[in-house]
């Protein structure tokens, strides 16, 4: 855990510098988690959702849309977390060479790379609230509960954001990182529960699915979206909060050993 003692208060250096980059170019990176979930939430929910009768979630029926909606804003924040720290700090390691300049200032290592966690993570919590505000506005939102889905954003977020400066850390290139979008990033995606229950998966996908960290996101989000929050969601919260620190140890620790060669 020495690696840990070494991020100091000095992240806030870096979170703002990526921050100051990205307000310079908001028409890229403030419209697109706005729009995008309007896409799916029209293409599926709309489109779709007029040949879906009703989906059973908790032994309740509820239209298409109302169903897939929660599943939006957890890939919002799986989407603009984890391909912020995968090919953003991949970029600004590799080709524009920000580490190294950061690294000729008092910065130490593992600060950038903290500091690259929580930007992705906060870029993650935004695209997670963007979405909520939308299905909000649409009334497919409970109130109070739907608060609920900032917190488990931000921890998502910390825990998309770790595995994509783990799967940085392990590229030598920026053409390997299409290898843990195929095996990884897509599976989560389709098999989540985002699109349909996972209550008509074979047995064996099934448990698979409950693997994968998306899968437990979602189950916490469409819990609060539906106002029917239950005890058992503790153990989803529970599974995202000790693999959240796992996974960003082992990425801040992969990524200062490549950086040190």
């Amino acid at each position: 855990m020495s690696l840990l003692r070494n991020v100091s208060y000095r992240v806030q250096h870096v979170w703002r510098r990526n921050l100051e980059v990205s307000l310079f170019s908001w028409k890229t990176t403030v419209l697109p988690p706005l729009l995008e979930p309007m896409l799916y939430i029209f293409a599926f929910g709309v489109g779709l959702g007029a040949y879906v009768a009703k989906v059973s979630f908790q032994g309740r029926l509820t239209d298409y849309l109302t169903f897939m909606a929660p599943g939006m804003i957890a890939v919002g924040v799986l989407f603009h977390s984890i391909f912020e720290c995968m090919y953003g700090s991949f970029v600004r390691m590799r080709y524009q060479r920000t580490f190294d300049a950061m690294l000729a200032t008092p910065l130490l290592i593992e600060d950038i790379l903290a500091g690259e966690i929580l930007w992705g993570a906060t870029k993650g919590l935004f695209a997670g609230l963007a979405v909520l505000v939308v299905i909000a506005a649409w009334g497919l939102a409970a109130f109070p509960e739907s608060l609920l889905v900032l917190p488990v954003a931000a921890l998502s977020g910390l825990l998309f954001a770790g595995f994509g400066l783990l799967f940085a850390a392990v590229s030598p290139y920026i053409e390997n990182l299409n290898l843990p979008t195929f095996l990884f990033i897509n599976p989560m995606f389709l098999f989540s529960g985002t699109f349909f229950p996972l209550d008509g998966l074979p047995r064996w996908l099934r448990a698979v699915a409950w693997t994968l960290p998306l899968t437990h996101t979602v189950e916490i989000m469409r819990a609060a979206t539906f106002g029917a929050l239950a005890a058992r969601l503790w153990a989803s919260f529970a599974y995202l909060a000790v693999l959240t620190p796992l996974v960003c140890y082992a990425a801040i620790l992969l990524m200062k050993r490549r950086l040190i060669k």
